[in-house]
């Protein structure tokens, strides 16, 4: 499918500097790296610290929905996990109206939110919450779990996640998944969204759970193994970044395999856009007109094929 091609916002710091924090923040190279790496754009006074500061999640700055919001219900929840981690927790939100209109909850779609590769943060908390202004419930999961959850910053967020079996963290995601199409207030519909680590496990969960998972919409996520994707029975929608070469340049042959086996999908090329241009608690990463279009699809996606 040939990507529309909206007029896209350019992030204020050097490109070169937001690959550095990418790769920073993915584990590839050490905090003295990056910080070296900052350098050279360390002119006019700006020194390095400040620069590293810009390119730093700003929960709150960022925050769309409170934790307070009266509009929502939100609680953690421990979901067992017998062939992951033993368990894994997560935090689970309902649009309060949905509670109160009978003795008996109305029956929403469920959506998975999967974090990236530092647990269950914040910004992935606020997303789950929009999710529920939006009439669906949202679980967002912490694969961080065994290891005592996301630890306050993403830093050591990321050094933790690398230390998670990966194997296991995918059987809790899946745990996860099966825990909230079980739940009584959810009317057996789900869909699964994801964000880099949680676009790839959005992809592998359609492939894991084939007709149990209704849609499915990664953001700049890894494409299962070939030999996976005739198991996908889901409606798969795409989001890359043009400037994500490595992620977006898989986009095709996905889009093949999928077409190969009849399976609803549309992808997406966002122009000017990054790796991560859907956080907005990273302002130099985050472009807001490619995300909200993202977004507004990815919403659409889902009341197409989750609710009855």
């Amino acid at each position: 499918m040939e990507p529309t091609k909206p007029e896209l916002s350019r992030s204020k710091m050097p490109s070169e500097a937001v690959e550095l924090y990418n790769l920073f923040i993915h584990g590839v190279i050490e905090r003295r790296a990056f910080l070296d790496g900052l350098k050279k754009f360390a002119v006019g006074g700006l020194a390095v610290g400040a620069i590293a500061e810009a390119l730093m999640p700003q929960y709150a700055q960022a925050q769309q929905v409170a934790k307070t919001d009266d509009r929502i219900k939100a609680a953690y929840e421990t979901v067992p996990s017998p062939n992951g981690n033993g368990s894994i927790k997560g935090y689970l939100v309902r649009p309060a109206s949905a509670d109160t209109r009978s003795e008996m909850p109305a029956k929403l779609p469920g959506v998975i939110v999967v974090h990236e590769n530092r647990g269950l943060n914040p910004h992935i908390e606020d997303v789950a919450r929009r999710f529920a202004l939006q009439n669906f419930m949202a679980f967002a999961p912490d694969g961080l779990t065994s290891l005592g959850g996301f630890p306050g910053d993403d830093y050591r967020g990321g050094q933790m996640f690398a230390k998670v079996d990966g194997k296991k963290m995918m059987e809790d995601m899946i745990a996860a998944a099966r825990w909230l199409k079980a739940r009584p207030d959810c009317n057996g519909k789900i869909a699964v969204t994801g964000f880099c680590y949680g676009g790839s496990v959005s992809n592998n969960l359609a492939a894991r759970m084939g007709a149990d998972l209704s849609a499915a919409a990664p953001f700049y996520g890894g494409p299962p193994p070939n030999e996976e994707i005739p198991k996908i029975k889901a409606a798969i929608m795409v989001h890359h970044g043009e400037l994500d070469t490595r992620l977006a340049t898989t986009w095709p042959a996905y889009d093949a395999a999928l077409k190969a086996i009849n399976v609803p999908h549309e992808g997406y090329i966002y122009p000017n856009a990054v790796h991560g241009f859907n956080c907005d608690a990273t302002p130099e990463r985050y472009n807001k007109a490619a995300a909200d279009l993202a977004w507004q699809r990815t919403i659409d996606w889902f009341n197409k094929y989750c609710r009855a």
